[in-house]
């Protein structure tokens, strides 16, 4: 029997005897309380306290099981170990049906399993954090062991080809060896993230701030679903917007104001990546701007402030944390756009201030080293994880700063409003 059959039988085995387990408990408890016994909680959560005790430790053995052959590269048979997951959801059964008595607190013992779940999730998210950077630092260290790290970080050229060059016979009067210098993928990458926030952070603050303090509620209604329409909107989409109608309109503009622009620049895939941002950022200005209390905006009125004084000099600063927030994660979303970069800047590395040439960014370049038919081993394939490592490094800085003057204009603010 295969094993997605013996997986199916096992869930379906599992859901009976949680359904079981929810009726028989109830059940119980309903005749205890009948009997005239004072109990600490309620029959039904007495019946969902015998599901977690029937279900819980069954999944917990079949995780563990999975985690072990996962990790620990051991191969367990599969159905032992379904059937000894079901085994001891037989046993959780009994003793949940055991313990449902009179004076057992099973609101107290659910919410204890809520708070442990809840705390595994977190410590998973973790755990998942660590292991990915951990398996990047792993393989960029064997980078760094054929390239030097100060190259790699501030060296001007990414010419990882040249190589193959050297290899044919061709290579010393043009290359001199492989090149891994990372500063023009991130001078690209920031160039593009930067054009992205100067479009999406005004219109997405703006917009937010017209829909909560200024629009009608029927106005509202229709707006802000189709404004969240754009996050639905796929990103090769985008590419296509960005090569096909933004890139050639830039190049006009830029003739006529006698500029030569590349029809693979940095602007038109920056605009772009800004127009896809915009509902993060306005979405969730607008809830924040919303949470900020009335009470707040009826007395800057009292005061004798206007409206318009009232949103620059009340509802911003005390919104200015989620908005900050908001903008960070627009941030992000540009920090590891691909496709868009890809069909509109193109894929050569390029030093250059001038937005309208042609540049690349970091996570392009990863895809290219992952791709191909080249050995995991070599340089340029290896050199993924250390741009990897390097950006993570960075927009982990940057999360740290943002996060630090989150707090102080936190503290800041509360101390003006004592």
């Amino acid at each position: 029997m295969q094993t997605n059959q013996l997986f199916l039988i096992f869930c379906s085995v599992l859901l009976l005897l949680g359904l079981a387990a929810f009726f028989v408990g109830r059940s119980k408890a309903t005749r205890v309380r009948a009997s005239g016994s004072s109990m600490y909680a309620q029959p039904d959560q007495y019946a969902w306290f015998a599901v977690v005790a029937t279900a819980g430790p069954a999944i917990l053995v079949s995780a563990l099981g999975a985690f072990v052959m996962l990790v620990m590269g051991t191969e367990i048979p599969t159905f032992p170990l379904l059937l000894a997951s079901l085994a001891v959801a037989g046993v959780g059964l009994g003793v949940g049906m055991m313990l449902i008595r009179a004076n057992f607190h099973a609101r107290q013992a659910i919410e204890r399993v809520i708070v442990w779940s809840l705390a595994g999730a977190a410590t998973i998210s973790i755990l998942t954090t660590l292991g990915i950077l951990i398996s990047i630092i792993g393989e960029a260290l064997n980078f760094f062991q054929m390239h030097s790290f100060w190259e790699f970080i501030t060296g001007t050229t990414w010419a990882p080809g040249n190589s193959f060059l050297i290899a044919a016979g061709r290579g010393e009067g043009a290359s001199g060896g492989a090149e891994f210098g990372s500063v023009p993928l991130f001078a690209g990458t920031f160039m593009i993230t930067a054009i992205a926030l100067a479009v999406a952070v005004p219109v997405g603050l703006l917009s937010a701030i017209y829909m909560a303090e200024y629009a009608p509620s029927r106005v509202r209604s229709i707006a802000k679903p189709m404004l969240e329409i754009l996050a639905g909107i796929p990103t090769v989409v985008y590419g296509f917007f960005a090569a096909i109608t933004v890139a050639p309109f830039i190049v006009r503009v830029a003739e006529t104001v006698g500029l030569d622009a590349s029809f693979n620049n940095a602007l038109a895939p920056g605009i772009v990546m800004g127009i896809m941002i915009i509902p993060f950022i306005s979405s969730l200005s607008d809830d924040v701007i919303n949470a900020v209390p009335d009470s707040m905006r009826q007395g800057s009125f009292a005061l004798g402030m206007t409206k318009g004084e009232t949103i620059r000099d009340v509802v911003i600063p005390a919104a200015l944390p989620g908005i900050i927030s908001a903008s960070l994660l627009g941030m992000s979303r540009a920090l590891g756009e691909t496709m868009i970069v890809v069909m509109a800047a193109g894929m050569r590395p390029n030093l250059t201030a001038n937005p309208l040439e042609e540049m690349t960014t970091v996570t392009v370049r990863i895809v290219a080293a992952m791709t191909g038919d080249l050995e995991f081993d070599s340089a340029e394939t290896l050199s993924a994880f250390a741009l990897g490592l390097v950006l993570f490094v960075v927009t982990l800085s940057l999360n740290l700063v943002s996060v630090i003057m989150i707090r102080r204009f936190r503290d800041k603010y509360r101390v003006n409003n004592l």
